[in-house]
């Protein structure tokens, strides 16, 4: 992520003790970056649908068995 050029949003919750265990997001007009707080030089990029329904599918728990 260039963070420079986007707007991380970082969550104010963690369940890590050190404040390291979160995901952290970038949204640009047709994109989203995503990222571990722990590992910010890998990132992932997608676009808001199959955001979506990868979200949707682990609240559904149509991803346990996957």
């Amino acid at each position: 992520m260039h963070e420079a050029a986007l707007r991380i949003q970082k969550p104010s919750f963690s369940d890590g003790a050190d404040g390291n265990n979160r995901v952290e997001l970038a949204a640009e007009t047709h994109a989203i970056h995503l990222r571990e707080s722990d590992t910010p030089s890998i990132e992932l990029i997608t676009t808001p649908i199959p955001l979506t329904h990868l979200l949707r599918g682990i609240r559904s728990g149509a991803l346990r068995n996957a």
